[in-house]
C-alpha cells in the first residue's frame, strides 16, 4: 500500500502545473469535496438507488458506550447502482487528488498521514472522533 500512496503523490505532483498555489489547491480540494457530497445526494434525489429514511437515534438508556454500533443506523437504505458508483469513485479521486497535492505542499507524505490516523483509531478505538 506505501508504494501505491507515493507513486500517486510523485504522480500528483508531476501533474498538478496549473494550480500549484496553496490557494487553489485548498479551494480545489474544498470544491472537490463538495462534488462527493453532491453525486452521493444525487444518488438519493436524481437516480433513487439510495434511499435515506433519517429518525433520531434509538438508544437504550443503559447502553454502554462500547455496544453503541449495534445501535446506531446510517439512515441509508440499498446501495449505490454502477452508474452512481462510478461519479462517486471520479469525485472521490478528484477529492484524493487534491489532498495529495496539499501534503506535497506540506513535505506530508500521505502514506505517513493514513498511518498515524490508523494507530489513533487502533489505539483509541471506540473513543476515536466520539
Amino acid at each position: 500500500m506505501h508504494e501505491k500512496c507515493s507513486d500517486f503523490q510523485s504522480a500528483v505532483d508531476e501533474y498538478l502545473i496549473r494550480h500549484r498555489s496553496v490557494l487553489d489547491i485548498m479551494t480545489k480540494y474544498q470544491e472537490a469535496s463538495a462534488r462527493v457530497n453532491r453525486a452521493f445526494a444525487k444518488s438519493v434525489t436524481e437516480c433513487g438507488c439510495v434511499k435515506v429514511n433519517a429518525t433520531k437515534q434509538q438508544i437504550p438508556p443503559d447502553t454502554e458506550y462500547s455496544d453503541l454500533k449495534q445501535f446506531m443506523s446510517s439512515h441509508l437504505s440499498g446501495e449505490p447502482c454502477e452508474h452512481c458508483k462510478d461519479v462517486l469513485t471520479k469525485e472521490l479521486g478528484h477529492s484524493l487528488f487534491y489532498l495529495a497535492a496539499l501534503c506535497n505542499l506540506s513535505g506530508i507524505s500521505l502514506n505517513e498521514v493514513m498511518r498515524q490516523e490508523l494507530n489513533t483509531v487502533n489505539t483509541l478505538g471506540f473513543f476515536h472522533l466520539s
